[in-house]
């Protein structure tokens, strides 16, 4: 079983607040893997995370239009109309360091990669285009913009030498689409930075250990990742190391 964060966000005609994720999250992650997929609600401490990460094999966090909020790095207060999700942080934050704890693998993708490195200590950019020297990577704001528009490739990558993005493709760069606001500042003790855009946005990053693959992505990795290299890897790798945790599981 695969956990997929979901978030909390108002219904199409506004009358009531919705449990949600994108549809190409679940297809994505079960065209990739073979496995159970189960949405997580954003329920915070409502929710038992000891006995939720004895039952997973692996959690996707997919990305969502709600930042992580600043108290949690220490980072100045959004303005007022900035869109939350306090349900899914007060959850996401502890399940990380859990599944680090449970060798859980995990898979993060735009606020994803940003809820590890806050998990673990780490800091936000609130608004990268406003920084000295950075692009907007933010996705077009026209109305009629098409989802091919949105998600069409934007940017190269670096990859780091000798990293693991770098040994999943051969390359040490790549094409990534662009949809953020919000990027790392601090990068969290423990985490290695595994690409880099031009203008020095982090763009890729894992918890440098042996014994568990805790990685995020800036890109959202979910859009055909069979027709991208470097995403089509990543799910690949996660998907092994979750089936391995559910043959391991199924032993005991």
């Amino acid at each position: 079983m695969i956990c997929i964060s979901a978030n909390c966000m108002e219904s199409a005609h506004r009358r009531h607040m919705v449990h949600a994720t994108g549809e190409r999250n679940v297809e994505s992650l079960r065209r990739m893997v073979e496995c159970t997929p189960l949405l997580l609600p954003p329920l915070g401490t409502r929710l038992d995370i000891p006995d939720l990460v004895r039952c997973m094999d692996g959690l996707i966090l997919t990305g969502g239009r709600a930042n992580v909020e600043p108290h949690h790095y220490g980072g100045a207060p959004f303005p007022p109309d900035e869109p939350v999700d306090p349900g899914r942080d007060a959850l996401v934050l502890p399940l990380v360091r859990a599944c680090i704890d449970a060798g859980v693998p995990v898979f993060g993708i735009c606020r994803g990669l940003q809820e590890i490195n806050v998990a673990l200590g780490g800091s936000l950019h609130y608004r990268i285009h406003q920084l000295p020297g950075k692009c907007d990577h933010r996705m077009p704001r026209r109305e009629d913009v098409t989802s091919e528009e949105i998600f069409r490739l934007n940017h190269v990558i670096a990859l780091t030498p000798g990293g693991l993005f770098e040994e999943l493709t051969g390359a040490s760069e790549v094409m990534v689409n662009s949809l953020h606001g919000q990027g790392i500042d601090r990068v969290a003790d423990g985490l290695t930075v595994e690409a880099i855009s031009p203008d020095g946005v982090i763009e890729g990053i894992r918890l440098a250990r042996e014994d568990c693959f805790i990685v995020g992505v800036q890109w959202h990795a979910e859009w055909r990742p069979e027709e991208h290299a470097l995403s089509g890897a990543l799910y690949q790798r996660f998907g092994r190391l979750a089936s391995e945790r559910a043959r391991r599981r199924a032993m005991v």
